[in-house]
């Protein structure tokens, strides 16, 4: 599998609990925060969720 950088670029203020719940989920602590992680299907689905708040770039 490959790795992919997730940047949290716009705010979850506002947003419903179950979208800041997997911004924690994914270890992203604040804004402009960035993780890496391996890509797999269940966090392709939790990236899909939030797609309008991050960025994914492949590594």
């Amino acid at each position: 599998m490959s790795k992919v950088k997730i940047t949290q670029v716009r705010s979850s203020i506002g947003k419903p609990k179950r979208q800041k719940d997997t911004i924690a989920a994914l270890g992203i602590k604040k804004l402009n925060h960035s993780v890496e992680k391996e890509m797999t299907p269940q966090l392709k689905g939790m990236i899909s969720k939030i797609q309008h708040l991050v960025v994914v770039e492949e590594l």
